[in-house]
């Protein structure tokens, strides 16, 4: 295992982390909690749960585990929306819940969670929550405070230029970086730490090998090779991998044995390897941008990537439109596909020459049909 340090704080930590999201629920809790003992002898640290994650039974997965852990040989973070309470006082009960579910005296990382747009990350401070945040940790309750958005890499420059979070977890892998690497580059000059979320891209990366064999080197598996941009990039301090079984596990860790630092020049060759191997396939560099209309383009055609690279359904597109826009990169948006003026403005600038606006024509078309 390799460890790194965490933003400007000075602890080191795994590069692999434990995402307790993944856990195979027709076991007992008791044997989904050995799997966490597991990987802390494998030298993993780093273990990240929220309420509701598997059924609203992974914090107490972890409450399982822990206690059987050195407290100071591991690092925990749990989560809370802004929108779960009403003021100060609920936000600060809602962490010692979490540190009775958890059996831990104090929660090392906790999220301001699901951060979609600039107004919910204005909401922790309207709701209280980033207040009771601060008397959490000057009650020794909690230790650092940090979040958890999905938004674009402009906005998550602006949460990381604020300074009021020690850590930021994003969702960021192999094929769609670009889009957030502005996000990422803010934290590393402003001394935040950056955990990557779906470094496998919600398992679609193992599910799609052959497609994706143009991103391995040597004789490693695509898989394998998403595991080592998201450990072995200096940008990024933990790869939180869903974990269900001690193979995953294992194969996470040889991966970290042996990854090398990925250099700015692997990066870039990594992102033309993508644009020359799936020529069809928005790279996210923004070119595009600004659009007359402020549609967000490279938001839909990170979307319209799933259909391209993993050859999904108009019905599994329709129900990518609605979690999209109510939790994901469209959340924040302030246009619709619909709205296109058909200008041709980003087709001129895109550097792949895609076809911006018949992409917009079919994504407008799983709008209408998921009543957005």
């Amino acid at each position: 295992m390799i460890y790194k340090k965490y933003g400007k704080l000075g602890i080191q930590v795994s590069a692999v982390g434990f995402g307790g999201m993944q856990f195979d629920l027709e076991k007992s809790n008791e044997e989904n909690a050995e799997l966490l003992l597991y990987a802390k002898e494998q030298g993993i640290t780093c273990f990240d749960t929220a309420p509701g994650y598997c059924q609203d039974q992974s914090e107490d997965i972890f409450g399982l585990a822990l206690p059987q852990m050195k407290r100071e040989q591991f690092y925990v973070s749990t989560k809370r929306t802004p929108q779960h309470g009403k003021n100060k006082q609920e936000h600060l009960d809602f962490v010692k819940k979490s540190l009775d579910r958890l059996k831990v005296d104090s929660i090392d990382f906790f999220h301001i969670w699901c951060l979609r747009k600039p107004e919910h990350y204005k909401e922790a401070f309207i709701s209280g929550q980033y207040d009771a945040l601060q008397e959490a940790k000057q009650q020794g309750l909690i230790k650092h405070i940090v979040c958890s958005s999905h938004q674009p890499g402009s906005q998550i420059r602006d949460i990381a230029e604020d300074g009021k979070v020690d850590g930021i977890l994003m969702g960021i892998n192999i094929l769609n970086f670009p889009y957030r690497w502005d996000g990422v580059q803010a934290c590393t000059d402003n001394g935040i730490a950056v955990v990557a979320m779906n470094p496998l891209s919600g398992g679609a990366i193992p599910s799609n090998e052959e497609r994706l064999s143009f991103l391995c080197e040597g004789n490693e598996t695509p898989t394998e090779a998403a595991l080592r941009f998201a450990i072995a990039t200096p940008e990024i301090t933990i790869a939180l991998v869903g974990f269900t079984t001690k193979q995953q596990i294992d194969m996470a860790v040889r991966v970290a044995d042996t990854a090398q630092p990925t250099s700015k020049a692997q990066l870039d060759k990594i992102t033309q390897s993508v644009g020359k191997n799936m020529d069809y396939v928005c790279t996210g560099c923004g070119y595009c941008l600004p659009c007359p209309v402020d549609i967000n383009i490279p938001a839909n055609m990170q979307v319209y990537n799933d259909k391209q690279m993993f050859g999904k359904s108009d019905e599994d597109m329709i129900k990518s439109m609605k979690f999209q826009n109510n939790f994901g990169l469209f959340v924040a948006s302030k246009a619709h596909a619909k709205e296109c003026i058909q200008c041709g403005q980003c087709e001129s600038a895109c550097t792949q020459h895609l076809n911006i606006i018949e992409r917009l024509e079919e994504i407008a078309e799983w709008e209408n049909k998921a009543d957005i």
